[in-house]
């Protein structure tokens, strides 16, 4: 119990340290201590602002979506590139109002972020109410393909991996 007090996010004490030691530039005692008291002070300060851990109820299809989402960032670049290279073909931005089925804010917010790092749309609003999000598309010509590919590859796996 005494641990859980002292480091509330270990994975996050560790990174913390870590990301010191390496910016520091030589691994010295020094560099080590000064990184293991940033790894434990700044999660304690910061603990009362962080929500609940939420709950991977199925850790495999957490990675199997890990992946999918970089190879779908890796070939979303490459479209974009395309689009971009070929003067002649103007893209087709739009608007789409995407229906929201998941609950939690963080399953929300997961998806609302892998949307935005995918090169070719981004998250634009989230509605008051939780129901929808607002996302711009760079070229369609067909928003219910573009809300059908949302909810196959990302919004239905987060329901599976979270809720």
């Amino acid at each position: 119990m005494l641990i859980k007090r002292c480091l509330p996010r270990p994975i996050l004490s560790l990174i913390l340290m870590l990301v010191w030691i390496m910016l520091s530039d030589v691994i010295t005692y020094g560099s080590v201590i000064m990184g293991a008291l940033l790894g434990i002070a700044i999660p304690l300060m910061t603990q009362r602002f962080w929500d609940a851990q939420p709950v991977v109820k199925k850790p495999l299809l957490l990675l199997r979506y890990t992946l999918r989402v970089m190879v779908d960032i890796l070939l979303a670049n490459l479209e974009v590139a395309w689009l971009i290279a070929r003067p002649w073909r103007r893209p087709r931005p739009a608007f789409v109002e995407y229906p929201l089925t998941l609950k939690r804010d963080f399953s929300i917010t997961l998806l609302a972020s892998t949307i935005s790092l995918t090169p070719g749309t981004i998250s634009a609003n989230l509605r008051l109410d939780g129901r929808s999000l607002l996302i711009h598309v760079l070229d369609t010509d067909d928003e219910q393909a573009v809300i059908d590919e949302i909810y196959n590859r990302y919004e239905r796996p987060l329901m599976e991996i979270y809720e």
